[in-house]
């Protein structure tokens, strides 16, 4: 009986060890913020990284007053329509047996191939008929794979031109190469970067939020991968750029909802991903936005907000992979 006994322990604390490691696995993912049961990213992606204890740029100052200092935050997403389009950058989900179309690109030999599973109908950011960016976010759960578009038309039957358009395999770290652009002027992905009701509705946003200025440099830092600019003013933000609010901004008198996006801007803070209007977070379009809500944001100036330097949190120049705090 006693060698009997002795072997039920040692089953007993194996399977104790096993529980205990697939318990520090589930750990390690815990924190990788998801879509469709998909994570946006490994958890140790610089996106999912907090900068709050990040040093401050040197050149902080100079990008808060070339963007403006005294300039308002403003969602650039919301609830409704708006010229006759979703507020925000709509995303689709991919289910199995999507048709999946080819596309012809302007810019080819910096876009990856195909071909892409978008429903139909599509969601098109600003609408059908809108002349803007006219970005196309696909997520395919089977392969956790992210597909977007850049200035997306279709050309009929399962058949689209863009602009650019990039694929990203969610459970890896790698970058596109370096110099490409992706959907986005940055190179990086969107989706990622998006507000979505569902986080803040949950309390937190556990990652980086996407935004936009006017005019940027001409350069980009890591994780960014491409320019959109031809100025060479230093005083102008390059691409790639991270920016937090600071942590000594009063979130008192926000509403709940605001202060979870405030939150996230101190802890995770924004990447610089695109030209546009200054100091514009981008969101996914949502029913459940309040936009007077939203239009608290505005409260928040410029200088509130400081650039950051993540360049020692960067393990391989051509990974998004991060230095953990």
């Amino acid at each position: 009986m006693r060698p009997r006994a002795w072997l039920s322990l040692a089953v007993l604390f194996a399977l104790l060890a096993a529980l205990t490691a697939c318990s520090a696995q589930a750990q390690s993912h815990a924190g990788a913020p998801e879509i469709a049961a998909c994570p946006l990213f490994p958890e140790n992606n610089i996106w999912n990284q907090r900068v709050d204890r990040a040093p401050v740029s040197r050149f902080s100052q100079r990008y808060i007053q070339s963007i403006g200092a005294r300039q308002g935050l403003k969602a650039d997403f919301g609830a409704g329509l708006w010229e006759g389009g979703p507020i925000g950058i709509p995303y689709m989900i991919a289910e199995a047996g999507t048709p999946r179309s080819a596309v012809r690109f302007e810019y080819e030999d910096e876009s990856d191939a195909g071909p892409y599973p978008i429903p139909s109908p599509p969601l098109i950011e600003g609408g059908p008929e809108s002349r803007g960016d006219r970005h196309i976010l696909v997520l395919e759960p089977e392969e956790c794979n992210l597909y977007e578009l850049y200035a997306a038309y279709p050309e009929g039957a399962s058949r689209y031109r863009a602009g650019s358009g990039a694929i990203y395999d969610l459970r890896s770290n790698a970058l596109r190469p370096a110099g490409w652009t992706s959907a986005d002027a940055a190179g990086l992905p969107i989706l990622p970067g998006l507000a979505r009701y569902d986080e803040v509705a949950a309390g937190e946003i556990r990652h980086a939020l996407r935004f936009t200025v006017q005019r940027t440099q001409r350069a980009y830092v890591w994780p960014a991968r491409h320019y959109a600019s031809s100025r060479r003013d230093t005083a102008l933000p390059p691409m790639g750029q991270r920016f937090r609010l600071k942590a000594n901004v009063n979130l008192a008198g926000f509403s709940s909802e605001t202060r979870v996006i405030l939150v996230a801007l101190q802890r995770y803070g924004m990447i610089l991903a695109d030209n546009g209007s200054n100091w514009y977070i981008s969101g996914a379009p949502d029913e459940r936005w309040n936009n007077r809500v939203l239009r608290e944001l505005a409260r928040i100036k410029g200088d509130q907000f400081e650039a950051v330097d993540v360049s020692r949190m960067q393990v391989a120049p051509d990974f998004g992979e991060a230095r953990t705090r």
